[in-house]
C-alpha cells in the first residue's frame, strides 16, 4: 500500500535540451488529483510559465483537447497545446495525433522549445497507447 501511495504521488519531469547537453528547460508535472498541471522551468529552474489540462482528455465528435499555457501565476492565458481531433476513424483505430501549439511570436526561443518539449511530454502521459495497456479516457497515471 506504502509504494501504491508514493507511485501515485510521484511526478515526472522532463529536462529539455538542443542541442545535447545544453539544457533550454524543464517541463515539470505538479501533483493535482483531477486537472493535469505542469510547470515550465527555464534552464536556471525559476518558474516562468505553468500549463493546466481539462479533467478529461478524451476528444470526441470534433473537439479538440485544450492545454492551456498560462502565466507564471497562472492568471493570464498566454498560449495553448491542443491534441486536435482527426476524425472518427483515425481516432478509433489508429494511435497517431495531431498536436497544435500557439504562443506569443516575442517568447524567447528557449522557452518555445520547452512548450514543444511538453507537447510532447503531455503525448506520451496522457495519449499514447502500448501494445498491452489502452489508456482510460480520464486516466492520469
Amino acid at each position: 500500500v506504502l509504494f501504491f501511495f508514493l507511485f501515485f504521488l510521484s511526478t515526472k519531469t522532463l529536462e529539455v535540451m538542443a542541442p545535447p547537453g545544453t539544457t533550454l528547460g524543464y517541463v515539470v508535472q505538479e501533483w493535482s488529483i483531477i486537472y493535469p498541471r505542469f510547470r515550465i522551468e527555464n534552464a536556471m529552474h525559476e518558474a516562468v510559465l505553468r500549463i493546466e489540462g481539462p479533467a478529461c482528455r478524451w476528444s470526441c465528435c470534433g473537439s479538440d483537447v485544450v492545454f492551456h499555457v498560462l502565466s507564471k501565476d497562472g492568471q493570464t492565458q498566454v498560449g495553448r497545446i491542443s491534441k486536435q481531433w482527426s476524425g472518427l476513424l483515425k481516432e478509433a483505430f489508429t494511435d497517431a495525433e495531431n498536436f497544435g501549439i500557439s504562443f506569443p511570436m516575442d517568447m524567447d526561443t528557449s522557452i518555445k522549445g520547452v512548450l514543444i518539449g511538453a507537447a510532447f511530454l503531455i503525448d506520451f502521459m496522457f495519449f499514447e497507447k502500448t501494445a498491452n495497456q489502452e489508456q482510460d479516457c480520464c486516466a492520469m497515471f
